[in-house]
């Protein structure tokens, strides 16, 4: 009887600590990623460019146009964190990270790269996305 008490107690404690570092763990995670890939876009100047290709492509202005219309209180997510993380869950980060190098490298397109990404996101998240970039920018 005292086994299964042990056996019980320990089962329980593993399982709330696993959930602890899964959800604190991927807070962490996603916080940094953000971060760093701010700071790093602001820094090396490619967030203007990014602006400068977006606006000079008319596909991609109004892919990100649509999201002006859109209404906020009904997304699933409306933070970068929060998107950072649902895509470090449905995409993971180790493929996020392989789909940046072979964009980087040329191996893929971005139209590509974009596809793979939103086949695993619902409609509502890719919207959310999309109302993310927008705010970011042009506000």
């Amino acid at each position: 009887m005292k086994f299964i008490k042990f056996l019980t107690i320990t089962v329980v404690l593993v399982g709330v600590i696993g959930y602890g570092v899964y959800h604190y763990g991927t807070k962490i995670a996603s916080d940094k990623v953000v971060k760093m890939v701010f700071t790093e876009l602001e820094g090396s100047g490619e967030l203007k460019e990014i602006k400068k290709t977006i606006e000079s492509d008319s596909k991609l202005k109004s892919f990100i146009e649509d999201a002006e219309t859109v209404d906020s209180s009904k997304l699933p997510f409306t933070t970068k964190e929060e998107a950072t993380k649902v895509l470090i869950k449905k995409v993971g980060i180790f493929e996020l990270n392989d789909i940046r190098v072979q964009v980087q490298d040329g191996s893929i397109s971005k139209r590509k790269a974009f596809k793979e990404i939103q086949g695993k996101l619902t409609e509502e998240e890719v919207q959310a996305l999309k109302v993310i970039a927008y705010k970011e920018l042009y506000e």
